[in-house]
């Protein structure tokens, strides 16, 4: 019987016309036998300006609905998921080579972890890349890590939630994605954080696009009220999990 990989798009005008790029790193996954993967886009608002940048595959499946930001995009998204799995992958980034399989082998391999994360690179205008700072060492990532280190370094995670991929049950428990303007990848990093164990390759995984046009480039991003409102509320959501006792695994 085969299995399921299932990877989640949120996507808007701007940023459809890097969904090719994106494609054609997903094309070049391999997986072991008896998996697949479906590619589930969704377009965060309604428009006809990204529906030309949609591949024709059968494995992917486009949506539109109202705005509301990627973590709702995602998060509706999930309704046709049909994976054991769920891989982030950001309109403008790039899955690179063996990232799905290394990711798939980390939890297959250990069912007592309920995430993963990888190694990303930032690809930079000039198409020069960056190295991501402060990674940890591969192999698991114990409770509560993240959430120590993110407090500890200025609201900076040591993993980066553009690598995601993760137990599709464990991410419905946890109610999908963060219902914020922006920091809700982060705000599902540390959730997990705080219930399950999870994992970090050291192998570059994805390279994360820089470019003028991305939600995290634009002011109100760093809106300082509004950065302190957000960083609050993902603390305090990890914390109370954390003291709740329920865990993964």
């Amino acid at each position: 019987m085969t299995r399921r990989i299932t990877v989640v798009t949120a996507v808007h005008t701007p940023s459809a016309r890097f969904l090719p790029e994106a494609y054609k790193s997903l094309c070049e996954q391999r997986l072991p036998d008896g998996w697949e993967w479906q590619w589930l886009i969704q377009e965060d608002g309604c428009g006809d300006e990204v529906g030309p940048y949609v591949p024709d595959d059968a494995r992917v499946s486009f949506r539109q609905g109202r705005a509301g930001g990627p973590g709702v995009a995602r998060t509706i998204a999930l309704a046709r998921a049909e994976g054991s799995y769920v891989k982030v992958l950001d309109a403008d980034d790039q899955l690179q080579p063996g990232a799905l399989g290394r990711d798939l082998a980390a939890l297959e391999d250990r069912p007592d972890l309920g995430w993963a994360t990888s190694r990303a690179l930032d690809l930079l205008p000039d198409g020069s890349t960056a190295h991501f700072p402060g990674d940890p060492e591969e192999g698991p990532i114990e409770r509560g890590t993240v959430l120590g280190h993110w407090t500890a370094h200025g609201f900076r995670a040591p993993v980066h939630p553009a690598t995601l991929f993760v137990r599709r049950e464990l991410l419905l428990a946890l109610g999908g994605w963060m219902a914020l303007p922006a920091s809700e990848d982060t705000g599902l990093l540390l959730a997990l954080d705080a219930v399950s164990r999870g994992w970090f390759s050291a192998e570059t995984g994805l390279l994360y696009r820089k470019w003028a046009g991305q939600v995290t480039g634009h002011p109100a991003h760093t809106d300082p009220a509004e950065r302190e409102a957000r960083m609050t509320v993902v603390a305090a959501r990890a914390r109370a999990l954390a003291e709740l006792g329920w865990r993964y695994g």
